[in-house]
């Protein structure tokens, strides 16, 4: 009879071992649904935001500087294999001293060997306005010698989290002889 009652006590503790396993399994999941408006999220909109882009490579005070090339950089036509790291003004005009709305921080590179084409990768942080603190991330390429460029906006914060979009970007000024560009943006983008 002992035995029995041995058994009987290892078989409901092991009974027990499992379902407090199951119990715990379950309740350490490290994800779970939620509905937009627990996050406060109420109606989607489209914005569109206008800005130049300084992209200063000379001077005593470049916004562009190249931190990476490989060996073949230097003969490549197209530059393949450099990596710029950039802290950009973004402003209303196209002039230098028109108001600043923010800054395009992030990387460049040459990532293509037939054709001048930049890996863009970059946050557009926002200094004025109603965006005032809000980022969009911007990772795409930019095919610098085509008249229109369009890079998809992969997201953001504040203001603009849950952001997808796209940018267009249209060269204003590239100046030869400098290296400098002005670049202007149309950002299209659906945020709460």
């Amino acid at each position: 009879m002992a035995n029995s009652t041995s058994l009987t006590s290892i078989f409901t503790i092991i009974v027990l071992n499992l379902i407090l396993s199951f119990a715990s399994a379950k309740s350490s999941t490290f994800y779970q649904n939620l509905s937009p408006k627990s996050l406060g999220l109420k109606k989607e909109k489209l914005s569109h935001l206008h800005f130049f882009f300084h992209d200063i490579v000379s001077g005593p005070n470049p916004t562009a500087v190249r931190v990476a090339e490989s060996p073949s950089t230097n003969s490549s036509s197209t530059l393949f294999g450099f990596i710029a790291m950039i802290d950009d003004p973004l402003t209303v005009g196209p002039e230098p001293e028109s108001k600043m709305v923010g800054k395009a921080q992030g990387v460049y590179g040459s990532a293509s060997q037939n054709e001048l084409g930049l890996l863009m990768v970059m946050n557009l942080m926002f200094t004025e306005g109603k965006y005032n603190g809000s980022t969009l991330s911007l990772l795409g390429r930019n095919a610098v010698f085509s008249s229109i460029r369009e890079m998809p906006i992969i997201g953001g914060s504040r203001a603009f989290r849950f952001a997808r979009g796209y940018a267009q970007a249209k060269t204003y000024t590239f100046d030869l002889k400098t290296g400098n560009a002005v670049v202007e943006y149309n950002v299209y983008v659906l945020h709460y």
